[in-house]
Formats: structure tokens, sequence, C-alpha cells
């Protein structure tokens, strides 16, 4: 099963980047499932429940989301009818939403947990244990399991990535927007990489327009940050699973730019 994961989605610039790449990814790779972090795709904070049929129309087969889950109120009035969509399953208990689903598309079928750090965020219920708790009851359906694990902490992305090996297909970290290069395959058969990066604006700071940024760091006075507009890059992960076994094959981070994508 080859499965490509996309990278947290900023704004419309992200969601345009995601529209015009994903037709020459498919014809190239040709993923039997495909999954986005959608927490940013709204102005750059939370998400809507257009802008949630606007990714899914364009390709994807699933959405995980992260700390921003909540910053449009309106996702309290359909989070619980949405079942391609997941929110971290370490909220505590009563949170609305899934925080595990179920995607079969392309003949294949594949489990999605979505996690969020405490370190550096707010210290929300325990994501080791509630990926353990997952996992167990996901193994009995399918062996092949993709966990997005939104966190800050490098350390403690690294640290879920053994917790999980031999035991989740694939674990990658989301949140802080900058794709690492530590892509691997972990010893008992885990594809590992601690940040797939962003869809978004290419000369912004983290997605944001980068005047205001400065400004911020140069002052400490409270500004508002905006999406930024222009350019863009896009940021995603391919991995080759084993169906029977839901071992990593193989893994390959992709980095594509508008140029990029022209000459594909």
């Amino acid at each position: 099963m080859n499965v490509l994961f996309i990278g947290d989605i900023v704004g419309s610039v992200g969601r345009a980047a995601v529209k015009k790449a994903l037709p020459a990814l498919k014809s190239k790779y040709n993923p039997h499932i495909i999954i986005a972090n959608g927490e940013n795709a709204a102005a750059g904070r939370g998400i809507t429940a257009a802008i949630v049929k606007e990714l899914l129309d364009a390709g994807v087969h699933g959405i995980t989301m992260g700390n921003h889950t909540w910053d449009n109120k309106e996702i309290f009035e359909w989070i619980d009818e949405q079942q391609r969509l997941v929110r971290p399953a370490n909220f505590p208990a009563g949170a609305p939403g899934q925080g595990a689903m179920i995607i079969k598309a392309g003949g294949k079928e594949l489990a999605i947990v979505n996690l969020q750090g405490r370190t550096f965020l707010p210290a929300i219920d325990c994501p080791f244990a509630k990926a353990d708790e997952l996992i167990e009851q996901l193994r009995q359906r399918t062996k092949c399991i993709l966990v997005d694990f939104h966190a800050e902490a490098t350390s403690e992305k690294i640290a879920m990535g053994w917790h999980l090996d031999g035991r989740a297909s694939l674990v990658v970290g989301t949140h802080t927007h900058v794709q690492t290069n530590d892509d691997r395959i972990l010893p008992e058969g885990t594809a590992y990489l601690t940040d797939v990066g962003m869809c978004g604006p290419i000369n912004g700071v983290l997605g944001m327009e980068r005047t205001a940024v400065l400004h911020k760091f140069k002052t400490q006075l409270p500004v508002r940050f905006v999406v930024d507009e222009g350019d863009w890059h896009f940021h995603a992960v391919l991995v080759d699973l084993d169906d029977a076994t839901g071992k990593a094959k193989r893994i390959q981070k992709i980095r594509l730019t508008e140029t990029d994508l022209m000459m594909m």
C-alpha cells in the first residue's frame, strides 16, 4: 500500500498548493490513500466544514488536526458527523469528534490515529497511554496504522516513534511546519519522520506574513498574524507499506515548489 501524508496545510495558499500538486503526485506515485493535516487550513487557524469538503473533493481521503482544532467555533456543530476527520485522541474525555478512524480507498484499508504532544503545548491527557490504548484496539482490525503526532518538541516526537516501533506502520510529526531530514525505518518496521513540514506560503514565517512576525520578535508587542500570500511550497511524505504485516518497506520525503511542479 502506498500512503501519501501531506504536512500542515496553511490557509488558502496551502489549499491551492494541494489542489495543484495532487494530480501530478497521484500520476507519479499512485498513492492508494492520501491523508493531510488540516488544522491550519482556515486562514491559519482551524478548519471549516466547507474546507473539509474542498480537501476531500481535491482527492484527500482523510484529515488530521492538532492544537488549533477548536479555533473555528462552528466545528462543534458538525465534527461528530464528519467521519473522515480526526482530532487529537488525547483530548480529555467528553471532547466531541473522534481521535481515530479507518480509511478505505483504492482497495486498501488504513487506520489513522491523531495525538497531540504535551511539551510546550497544553497539558492534555498522556499521548503515549492513549496511543497504547487505540493501537491495541485497531490492530484487531488492521496492522496498517498511521499516527500523526502533532507536537512541538523534537524529543517528544522521537520518543513516540520509538514507543510505537513495530506497532504502528508510520509515525509522522506535524505542527512545526519545517520538514526534517531524519526520515527512516526503525528496526521493528515503523517508518518515522519528525516533521512532515507544511503546504503554504514559502516566503513567510511558518506560513505567516513575516513583517508582523519580525515586529513581534523585535518588540515583544502583541501583533495580529495573518497568512502570507504569494508563492507556495508543498511538503509531504510517501510510504510503501506491506499490507500483510503493516511494516514499512520504503519512506520518501516530498518537497515541491510551483516551479518544481511545472518541471514534473
